[in-house]
């Protein structure tokens, strides 16, 4: 297994958000000028890098990545972090679990305009359910990914000076 100290027992807790990571990724337009249908990802470290392309059914080539399976597979990640890490603490191992995101774009039909829906799923071969179900309610409550599609996230909108 891997011993990696990530624990939510050697983090911050105040009364205040303290990041203790934070990254920036900027998105320019491409071919279209547009983000989704022909843009670039570019992280600051340049650890990450790819071009951006809009699903078929969208109306793109879908010869790349979209918006939607990042934040697919950013969800399923941290999610399977955060049950990881409940796991070890109940003696369980981890390394059979899989989580798959589904995350689907479509019409909000309050405003005429676009959101998303997002599921789980988990498969944890040779835990029972019922041993299962309260670690999933205790990552659920745990990973912010989870936290964020019930309750949103503090953001801010701003021009460059």
């Amino acid at each position: 297994m891997n011993d990696h100290i990530l624990s939510t027992d050697h983090d911050y807790s105040g009364p205040a958000f303290k990041p203790i990571y934070r990254t920036r990724v900027a998105v320019t337009g491409g071919d279209s000028a547009h983000g989704r249908a022909s843009g670039r990802a570019d992280s600051a470290d340049g650890g990450f890098r790819l071009e951006l392309r809009m699903p078929e059914e969208l109306g793109g080539d879908a010869t790349g990545p979209n918006p939607e399976q990042l934040f697919a597979a950013g969800y399923a990640a941290c999610f399977h972090g955060a049950l990881s890490l409940l796991a070890r603490r109940h003696l369980l191992d981890p390394r059979a679990i899989t989580v798959e995101a589904t995350v689907a774009f479509g019409r909000d039909p309050a405003d005429g305009g676009y959101q998303l829906s997002a599921d789980l799923i988990v498969t944890w071969p040779g835990v029972e359910p019922d041993r299962a179900a309260p670690l999933l309610a205790q990552a659920s409550a745990l990973c912010p990914y989870a936290k964020m599609t019930r309750q949103g996230i503090p953001a801010t909108i701003s021009l460059a000076p």
